[in-house]
């Protein structure tokens, strides 16, 4: 049996190629809270819809904990900035930089996310 990898391929501006992968139905998403994606290539995002119905993504793993939890995180924000918590050692990041608001050494990737059709769909590369 062959295989064909069918997946879209999406060329920005700039050349570079990115490959998005489907998440779910935006009516799916609540408020105020995540979903963790399986990106195309095993990277991990978290992936939220914020009050204003903006969605943003970043990397589902904890730099501190090592685990995959930050889909799970307590969303907030810090002087207007959409922020996620760390739901087991409580560090704050950025939903827009990633950057940890506690200690900027660390930082979490951030994803661009769209939605096409209802479907929301996160970037991986590029």
């Amino acid at each position: 049996m062959t295989v064909m990898d069918i997946r879209p391929k999406v060329t920005a501006a700039i050349g570079r190629s990115t490959d998005w992968t489907p998440a779910c139905m935006m009516g799916d998403l609540i408020p105020g809270r995540g979903v963790a994606v399986l990106m195309r290539g095993g990277d991990q995002a978290a992936l939220f819809r914020l009050a204003d119905d903006s969605l943003r993504a970043v990397g589902n793993i904890d730099p501190y904990a090592f685990a995959a939890v930050m889909s799970r995180g307590i969303v907030g924000d810090r002087a207007g900035e959409p922020t996620v918590a760390s739901p087991l050692l409580k560090q704050v990041f950025s939903l827009e930089s990633g950057v940890c608001l506690d200690d900027p050494s660390h930082a979490l990737p951030v994803y661009r996310v769209r939605v096409v059709d209802g479907v929301v769909q996160v970037a991986h590369g590029g």
